[in-house]
């Protein structure tokens, strides 16, 4: 189990710091049903993120003989979803703003304000389970879960553990904003801010390290 969390906990600490899912929980606790909205973006979004890596890792772990290492075919992912990631990263860079232009503004931002609680669990599902940087990551925590073990206990354990460490920068805003009242506005009101101005940069740096340690890895398995 501990080898488990170990080659997973470094893509969790990469959900961790996507911006993205910040931001929405940031304008979900400015809005009118900020408390409902807020605690059911956070709870789906744990959801979503173990449920992928935990499928990922079931099936990945059921293929994977119990008496052997990681099959090859582990590593060819390993080396595939790398790629991927590497791909991204350059994408991300590429796409980020330059001098004092203003990055794009993804159109649920603006209507974050009116949601229900139902319309903040289908945003976190489709940020945490369909975005395809947040699913690769995912998928990446859970390929490194069946890799390490191909018990079932294990990798369940190993999955919740991926989901509350990469639920922790989902958290950290609901936790500003409970415990500070009032005060937490002006906090949470830079902080979107500074995210949406260098989003494509953090996702580029995170998408590149991450990529090239699956990468090495799945190298290291061939």
């Amino acid at each position: 189990m501990g080898a488990a969390i170990g080659q997973s906990l470094p893509v969790a600490v990469g959900v961790l710091v996507s911006p993205l899912p910040i931001v929405a929980v940031v304008l979900m606790l400015a809005s009118g049903r900020a408390r409902a909205n807020a605690f059911t973006f956070l709870a789906t979004w744990f959801v979503a993120v173990g449920a992928v890596a935990l499928v990922v890792a079931l099936v990945a772990g059921a293929a994977t003989p119990d008496d052997a290492g990681p099959a090859p075919w582990v590593g060819v992912v390993k080396i595939v979803l790398g790629v991927l990631l590497l791909l991204l990263a350059v994408r991300q860079w590429r796409g980020r703003p330059r001098g004092d232009a203003e990055p794009p503004t993804p159109r649920w931002m603006a209507a974050v304000d009116a949601f229900t609680p139902v319309k903040a669990a289908g945003l976190a599902a489709l940020l945490g389970a369909v975005n395809p940087k947040n699913l690769l990551l995912a998928v990446s925590g859970g390929v490194a879960i069946s890799s390490a073990t191909t018990d079932t206990g294990d990798q369940v354990v190993a999955a919740v553990v991926f989901a509350l460490v990469a639920s922790i920068g989902v958290a950290a805003p609901v936790a500003v904003y409970v415990s500070m009242g009032d005060r937490a506005a002006a906090i949470l009101d830079e902080l979107r801010t500074w995210l949406v101005r260098h989003n494509p940069v953090i996702m580029a740096v995170l998408l590149l390290v991450i990529g090239a340690k699956m990468l090495g890895d799945g190298i290291s398995v061939l």
